[in-house]
């Protein structure tokens, strides 16, 4: 670890002298003389402290007292960190609502020179200072340090009041909306109003307040207000009371309403553990003023804002009203539905079994070919869904049939099965020899295409992907990955192959056919078309599908053809293409900074990482992509982590100054071409990062299968796309990928 620890310990120096801070070691590791006596520091001491989690400290202080203190942040056995992973703790300074006087940006290491505990002298001031901590480049959480005054603290709340206005009737009513000013002041405290929040009606949620409040709902409102100030405290909370009467209108027609009930039903057309009711309503005159549901025969109406869902079993009955903005009340409507209870959930995966069979020779080796069988049962009580195998690391297809496998060399096929709950039994493999003649090599195809149909670049042609008689399959001979230098080569090429095809009786005429037209279709050798690359992500549904999420976050389809990260779940976690592994290789694809504001905009392509499934991170799959492949990052945000876009996660940097900011919310190519060893990385066409990957990063347990330390990783792999969270929001779209 001694390599690993230098890297860290020389970006940690690097980052406190820009900063003109100085990390003091206030601990002696076992084995070690106690360091020297620190400088003296201030009286007031705050610490952080770092574990595995990668979402939250230890340990963070919430409350200071203005004037110097002593930052201690550790990130150590000692406080609970196993993996050996790298912390940051860094002091935010570009958000107006937050101090920005303390710059501070400290990386804390387990296995650093300090053992993992750092020191800072810091003056702070009255205020809040908004900070952000995690390891890098996996994961961001935020928190606030308040300061006080240190001597005449700040203890009183500051004031609110709030004025209704609007045009009143005679009854004191506002007719058609009422406009609420909220003030405050905090003479009395000294430290100054922070921010006022305003509520509407006992139900509402807290929000800020910027402008004065519009109510237009006709009915009688409450609207309660407080205050902050910048010392932390709270006033108390108050109200304002008032009613909103219709304008004037000779709109005498209720409004129309209707309801549906959904959720999943059985056959007797009960729903499964739970029914949503969802109520619309419309008015063609003064327009709809509120609608109101109540649940079953005597309960009370309440405001309908959003579809109401019923669990608890039987028979439900919803009725609903509408009243529009002229005080005209629609009849009284209901549905009724009725709830049961789901059946005990099946959690059993299927059991898998497998047979190979046909005549062996003296070596053990299936001659000409083997017949793999592969068989499935389902104890858990919902049935086998779906059988699936692979050849030879290929992608997962349907099983319907046995597998016959004939071309001369060793081979292994996978084989795992889905019951209807949804359960996925683990992959399973056997591997076995198959000789031809005594012995035939393997056969020389131009390309590798295991696919079930001939697909001509991105055009499915339906003819089964066949073993030809020089056991290459059709695809792997039609060369739709290659470069052509015109539309009229390349369907030369193709129509030599199939009347090759065709006289030996691999294909027919109706087949020779399809695959002519799917190579015109194609486009394949035409100006403007990219040759030799293959789509692997669209945005459809059926692209989306053949890629697999592993660990938190989501991806989510946007019907446009892009897809976004952190839309739907919170965390860590990677979207990643399971159909095959790729070595040499060029991918193209368009990614997008979608964050708000300055926003935690932070993803990456991971590349050449080894199957997820089945290593010792489970139950964190997309770690074997974090441990193991390389990060390609996509990360522009001036603050924060290290390594922007364009650098190899943990290997090779590319700063700011380097390659520059992408400007957020517009789309920007990204091409990663790694040969041998060897990445380069182009952003619109510039090249922004070039390396040989020759000082391997360590990670802590190693894998028996990595080489890690002596500078190579995997010569292939397979490919993903990292979420980060909610907050660090990428669009990606146009994935494309072509050999070398």
């Amino acid at each position: 670890m001694t390599g690993r620890r230098s890297v860290w310990t020389a970006l940690l120096a690097a980052v406190l002298t820009v900063l003109g801070l100085q990390a003091v070691p206030s601990a002696a590791r076992p084995g070690q003389d106690p360091p020297s006596a620190p400088p003296a520091a201030a009286a007031q001491v705050l610490a952080w402290t770092a574990g595995d989690d990668i979402t939250r400290y230890t340990t963070a202080p919430t409350t200071a007292v203005a004037g110097p203190a002593t930052i201690v942040f550790e990130n150590s056995a000692a406080t609970g960190n196993t993996t050996g992973m790298p912390h940051t703790l860094t002091f935010v300074t570009n958000d107006p609502e937050f101090n920005d006087d303390v710059q501070l940006n400290v990386l804390a290491n387990p296995n650093d020179d300090a053992g993992g505990r750092h020191t800072a002298e810091v003056t702070l001031s009255p205020g809040r200072y908004l900070y952000h901590c995690t390891i890098p480049g996996h994961g961001q959480m935020q928190g606030i340090l308040v300061v006080t005054e240190g001597s005449g603290e700040d203890t009183t709340a500051p004031e609110t009041t709030a004025r209704v206005s609007g045009v009143q009737n005679a009854e004191g009513e506002y007719v058609g909306s009422a406009s609420v000013t909220v003030s405050a002041t905090d003479d009395a405290g000294g430290s100054g109003v922070d921010r006022i929040q305003y509520a509407v009606d006992a139900t509402g949620d807290w929000l800020p307040y910027t402008a004065p409040v519009v109510v237009d709902r006709v009915g009688s409102h409450t609207l309660r207000h407080r205050a902050f100030d910048k010392a932390g405290n709270a006033s108390a909370e108050k109200t304002v009371a008032f009613t909103v009467a219709p304008p004037p209108s000779d709109d005498t027609t209720p409004p129309e309403t209707s309801a549906t009930v959904s959720g999943e039903r059985n056959t007797d057309g009960t729903y499964v553990d739970m029914a949503t009711v969802t109520v619309t309503a419309s008015d063609t005159g003064s327009g709809v003023d509120r609608i109101q549901y109540a649940v079953g025969t005597a309960g009370d109406w309440t405001l309908y804002t959003a579809p109401v869902m019923l669990h608890r079993s039987g028979t439900h009955t919803v009725r609903y009203r509408a009243v529009d903005r002229a005080g005209n009340a629609s009849a009284e409507r209901s549905v009724t539905f009725t709830v049961v209870a789901a059946p005990p959930r099946d959690t059993t995966p299927p059991v898998t079994g497998v047979t190979v069979e046909g005549t062996r020779n003296s070596a053990g080796a299936y001659v000409g070919n083997a017949r793999v069988t592969v068989s499935a049962s389902d104890e858990g009580g919902s049935g086998v869904a779906a059988v699936e195998y692979s050849l030879d690391g290929g992608p997962y297809l349907a099983y319907t049939a046995p597998v016959i496998v004939d071309r001369a060399g060793t081979h292994t096929v996978a084989y795992r099965a889905s019951d209807k709950a949804g359960n996925t039994a683990a992959a399973r493999s056997v591997s076995f020899a198959v000789a031809a003649g005594g012995g035939v090599p393997a056969p020389d195809c131009p390309e590798w295409d295991e696919r079930s149909t001939v697909i001509v670049g991105t055009v499915d042609s339906g003819v089964p992907n066949r073993v030809t008689d020089n056991r290459c399959r059709i695809n792997e001979l039609i060369e739709d990955e290659r470069e052509w230098t015109s539309h009229a080569l390349f369907l030369k090429h193709v129509r030599t192959v199939l009347d090759g095809l065709l006289r030996g009786g691999v294909v027919d005429e109706r087949e020779h056919g399809a695959v002519l037209d799917a190579a015109r279709a194609s486009g394949i050798g035409r100006p403007g078309q990219t040759e030799g690359y293959r789509t692997i992500m669209d945005g459809s549904a059926e692209s989306f599908a053949r890629w697999e999420h592993v660990g938190g976050g989501s991806f989510t389809p946007n019907g446009d053809g892009s897809i976004t990260s952190g839309t739907t779940r919170d965390g860590l976690g990677m979207l990643w293409f399971p159909q095959r592994k790729y070595g040499d290789f060029s991918l193209r694809l368009q990614w997008r900074d979608d964050a708000p504001g300055i926003g935690n905009a932070n993803s990456g392509v991971f590349v050449r990482f080894p199957w997820v499934h089945g290593q010792a991170e489970e139950p964190r799959p997309e770690w074997a992509a974090i441990k193991y492949g390389h990060e390609v990052q996509v990360l522009d945000r001036p603050d924060g982590d290290l390594y922007k876009t364009g650098s190899a996660y943990g290997f090779d940097r590319v700063g700011l100054a380097g390659a520059g900011v992408t400007q957020k919310g517009t789309w920007n190519d990204y091409e990663i071409r790694v040969v041998g060893q060897h990445y380069s990385v182009f952003r619109n066409g510039v090249l922004i990062n070039e390396f040989d990957n020759t000082g391997g990063q360590e990670f802590s347990p190693p894998r028996a299968d990595d080489p890690g330390t002596d500078g190579r990783r995997f010569a292939s792999g397979y490919l993903g796309l990292q979420v980060h969270g909610t907050t660090d929001v990428v669009s990606y779209r146009d994935i494309r990928i072509k050999d070398l």
